[in-house]
């Protein structure tokens, strides 16, 4: 039992300490205008090449679903922001349309 416990902290050192270092590296210093603008963009873009190709997949009879929910959360994220209530809105416009028709 105590062998699992040792490897369990180990991985989670070896995992947890990669992450943590350029936390620190980073914060000490001020990053150039563009770096921190292309940061501040990399979850948005993550969230779209992960989200978009699922959406236009997922009811391949009804296209206009995936372009009404991905436009919804488009258009309220680059709005409002957030990404909670995009992804609720979004599901929420595509069960509408699929109620409706």
């Amino acid at each position: 039992m105590n062998k699992i416990i040792l490897i369990i902290a180990g991985m989670t050192l070896v995992t947890y300490i990669p992450r943590l270092l350029p936390f620190f590296i980073v914060s000490s210093s001020k990053l150039p205008r563009k770096v921190s603008r292309f940061l501040k963009l990399i979850p948005y873009t993550a969230l779209g090449a992960l989200i978009i190709p699922g959406a236009f997949t997922a009811i391949p009879q009804m296209p206009l679903a995936a372009i009404l929910g991905v436009g919804f959360a488009f258009i309220y994220s680059w709005l409002k922001g957030g990404i909670i209530i995009p992804v609720f809105g979004s599901v929420a416009m595509v069960l509408l349309l699929l109620i409706v028709k």
